[in-house]
């Protein structure tokens, strides 16, 4: 049995402009679902239901936009990280998922020797991003 651990955000109203972000950062495939594809009308009607970002990389991102009725909470106590050895890829991918970000900690090498940063992207999502050191003889 193939079992996948993923994130699964929570958006107010920006769930199709996020994924769309983390579809063209990331690379890979974007499935979006709308209330309304699943039978609903109203002003709710063209939020996401369900949004899913399917990289080559093997990264599985998804996310939705909060129901009718559901209360909206920014997330807390949870941060998405992306971890490897491909500088040149997740040097790219921090500086796309930057802008307009709040940087908490610029990407930078760090005391264990990896290359490390931290934000909070322009829809609300934690991000941490790590780049292994290479290995030292």
């Amino acid at each position: 049995m193939t079992a996948n651990l993923c994130p699964y955000l929570s958006f107010d109203g920006t769930a199709r402009e996020a994924m769309e972000t983390y579809q063209r950062v990331l690379g890979g495939t974007l499935t979006l679902n709308t209330f309304a594809e699943f039978g609903m009308d109203g002003p709710d009607a063209e939020r996401i239901m369900h949004g899913q970002v399917d990289t080559p990389d093997g990264i599985l991102l998804m996310g939705s936009d909060t129901g009718p009725g559901m209360g909206f909470e920014k997330a807390a106590g949870t941060t998405v990280c992306i971890s490897g050895t491909d500088t040149e890829k997740l040097r790219g991918w921090w500086a796309a998922l930057a802008e307009g970000a709040q940087v908490q900690m610029p990407l930078a090498v760090q005391m264990w020797g990896d290359e490390y940063g931290a934000m909070v992207d322009r829809f609300g999502t934690p991000w941490m991003v790590n780049i292994t050191a290479a290995p030292r003889d």
